[in-house]
């Protein structure tokens, strides 16, 4: 008959492979991949506004290696504990036409002046008329990068809370699958998120 001895060290052998595997799958999901779900109209027609599962490639933390129409999940600028899946529609360099209706560019300037590494042009932007038509749009500055909804009508975004630090972003979305369609064995489970920006004469 086993002993109490036998019994403890079975348990204990149990419990190190248990927090092992924890381990195990915290670094992977912090570092490698991650299965998150997606909510809200911002992204229509890419993701649902419910039931939609994504694919998150870590590697791309931090900004590392992104562009222009990545689809991308962030930290919220104004809202650090909330988080935004949105496309890049600006890096670094790149002028950018705003929505006058949803800010100011006063505020814009004041933001990317006070916050953000100086750029070629940035001084000419905040010194600019603000009744001219440059108005319009502002400067990505260097180690941010703008981004949208691709339902633009019911997005919040950079024309709400300016350029997106990199250091937010915290992965690239790759695929996704729509419950509703996995339950129905419909064809096309999986969708690939493609880029829809980048081409290669760009």
């Amino acid at each position: 008959m086993p002993s109490i001895l036998y019994f403890a060290k079975e348990g204990g052998r149990v419990i190190s492979y248990a927090v092992r595997a924890v381990a195990f799958f915290h670094m992977f999901s912090m570092n490698a991949f991650e299965l998150s779900s997606t909510s809200g109209d911002s992204m229509l027609p890419t993701l649902h506004v419910s039931d939609d599962y994504a694919i998150v490639d870590k590697r791309h933390k931090y900004g590392r290696n992104v562009h222009m129409g990545d689809v991308i999940v962030a930290r919220k600028p104004n809202s650090p504990e909330s988080w935004v899946c949105k496309r890049i529609t600006g890096m670094p360099g790149d002028i950018i036409l705003i929505d006058p209706s949803r800010n100011t560019l006063k505020g814009l300037r004041d933001q990317v002046a006070e916050t953000t590494t100086k750029i070629e042009g940035q001084e000419e932007l905040k010194r600019s008329n603000l009744n001219a038509n440059f108005n319009n749009y502002v400067i990505v500055p260097e180690g941010h990068c703008w981004v949208t909804g691709d339902n633009l009508t019911d997005s919040i975004d950079s024309r709400t809370y300016s350029v997106l630090p990199m250091g937010l972003i915290c992965g690239k979305l790759i695929r996704a699958w729509y419950v509703p369609r996995i339950l129905s064995f419909k064809d096309q489970y999986f969708r690939q998120m493609d880029n829809t920006y980048c081409e290669e004469n760009w």
